[in-house]
This record gives C-alpha cells, structure tokens and sequence, in this order.
C-alpha cells in the first residue's frame, strides 16, 4: 500500500445547472468530484486529477474542492470548465446535457499524476472517457505500478459518450483488473442494453474481484466469487429530496470500508453494503449531490410513509 488512507479519485468535475419549476441553481459536481469530496467529508485525505477550465466556473471548482481540503491535481481545458444542464424526468431522475468542454473531456497523465496514482491506498475511476482509446491507454499505462487498491464506476452519459463499443472496451479493460467495480441498471442499458444481473456476471467472470450493483429504488448488491448479498434502500426520517448524488455517495462509503478494512467474510461485505445504503439515503434528503452522513439527518421531519 501506499501513503495510508490516501485516496487518488480520477474523472470528470463540471458546474451542474439545475432547472426547474422553482428556478435555476448551480452546484459544483460531477461524479468524480462527487466521491473525492464524499471521500473527504468521511475522514480520508483526497487527491482529484481532473480538467478544468481557466474560467469563473473553474474558480469555483476550484474553491468548493479547497473548502473541503481535497487536493486537485488538474489539467487545463482549453475549452473552459465543463457544464451539466439538469432536469427532471416524470419518474424525478435527472436528465443531462452538456456544454462542449464536457464532450471533449482530457486529462493529462503527467509526472505529478502518476506520482500521486503510485502513491495512493486506492485509486477511483469515475465517469472517465473510456471511448477515447489514445486517454484509456495512458491510464492504464498510469495504473501500471499503483501499488494500492482499484475501484472503477464507468458512469456513462449518453451526452458525452462518442462511441459506445470503444466505451465498453476501455472499460472492461480497466475493470478485469479492479477489486471494486460499481455499476447501476443505467449502465447495464446504455452500455450493453441488457439485465444488471448479466452485467454483474459478465464483470465477475472477466476477473473483477468485487462488483457493486445498484438499483436506485431496488437497492443494491455485492457480489463477489464467494459472496453474493443485496439490500433495500435504507428507511430514514423526511422525503427524499434529490437522487442525483446518491451512487456517487454509495461508492464512497463501500471505498471508505474498504480502506479501512477489505472485507473478508460476507459478514463484513454485509457491513459495507449497509453502511452505504444509509449514507446513500442521507444523501438523498438534501438537494445536490453532497455526501451526507446519517447523522445530519437528526431533526428533519420525520416522512411518515418512510419514502
């Protein structure tokens, strides 16, 4: 292992711009940034290698991530920072569109990159360009000598995907060699246009050591070669709010078990889905995609159909 607890997150950071009947809001976010943040507010130090613009929204990147002490490590976009336009669909789920720095997201894997990769306990992919081959390449190129754990969650937005085939071969290639692999009913579509089940078994007998699979109002589950358990949403006091921050916050809480210690009985995978599912359901109390512990739950209204 390397530098202990110390967590090097890799992926996108953007300004999300939501609309809705009440207004405009923005928030700075985008999945990566979500769970270096998430990471952070759960007690590890964070490093996000990123690209970001050199324009006011990247200002305030930039602040947001020094408010919460997660180091960036990041690449200029030449395009400026990358925007996400937020609505609702009728079931409440968020629906994306991108500016054209998002679309043509890069990120350097220079020396100050690989050096913080060589030296992290785990290093987290989220919501990479896996359909830029030339990018993938120098990412696993990077991961070559991590001495640390591997968790990926590919995240696609069709907004942003420019070829979905190339897309699932750079993520495969990644997640063959990962201990963590996280993945949704989304992603099982987008990506294969098939069962989250398939998915979690194809990625298991490709060689991931441990898959993740969540099924936003279904729950979740851990599967491994020897384990195979699932949970519901966890029941918390007050409506839920937002869902948008609500995997990015399960992939933080299953990454903070892990560093703390691997599971190595289904006992302890059990321990690590539980806890995720509740700071999942904290999370989704609040607008935005924050990470929330269940204690800051302590005081809302109580939601007396426990949705």
């Amino acid at each position: 292992m390397g530098e202990t607890g110390r967590v090097v997150v890799i992926g996108d950071a953007l300004i999300d711009e939501l609309r809705d009947d009440t207004g405009v809001r923005e928030f700075v976010g985008g999945a990566a940034l979500n769970v270096a943040v998430g990471l952070a507010r759960l007690g590890f130090p964070t490093t996000l290698i990123a690209m970001v613009g050199d324009d006011e929204a990247g200002e305030h990147i930039r602040s947001y991530l020094d408010d919460f002490g997660v180091h960036l490590v990041e690449t200029e976009s030449a395009l400026g920072s990358s925007r996400a336009v937020s609505t609702r669909d009728a079931g409440g789920e968020p629906v994306y569109v991108f500016n054209e720095a998002a679309r043509a997201r890069r990120i350097r894997f220079g020396a100050e990159e690989r050096e913080a990769i060589v030296g992290a306990a785990i290093t987290v992919v989220s919501c990479f360009p896996f359909d830029d081959e030339a990018q993938t390449a120098e990412l696993v190129d990077a991961l070559a000598d991590a001495a640390g754990l591997v968790a990926i969650d590919p995240n696609p937005r069709e907004g942003t995907m420019h070829d979905r085939e190339r897309f699932v071969r750079g993520f495969e290639r990644l997640a063959s060699r990962a201990d963590l692999v996280k993945v949704g009913e989304d992603d099982a579509e987008l990506l294969y246009g098939g069962s989250l089940d398939g998915l979690r078994d194809r990625l298991l007998a490709d060689g991931a050591a441990a898959v993740l699979h969540t099924r936003g109002a279904g729950g979740a589950g851990i599967s491994t070669a020897d384990v195979a358990l699932t949970r519901p949403i966890a029941v918390a006091p007050a409506p839920i709010v937002d869902t948008m921050g609500a995997g990015d916050a399960v992939l933080s809480s299953a990454v903070s078990t892990l560093l703390v210690e691997h599971p190595a009985t289904e006992a302890a995978w059990a321990t690590l889905l539980e806890r995720a599912m509740e700071v999942a359901a904290a999370t989704c109390r609040f607008e935005g995609a924050l990470l929330r512990l269940p204690s800051a739950l302590t005081g809302l209204k109580v939601d007396p159909a426990g949705s």
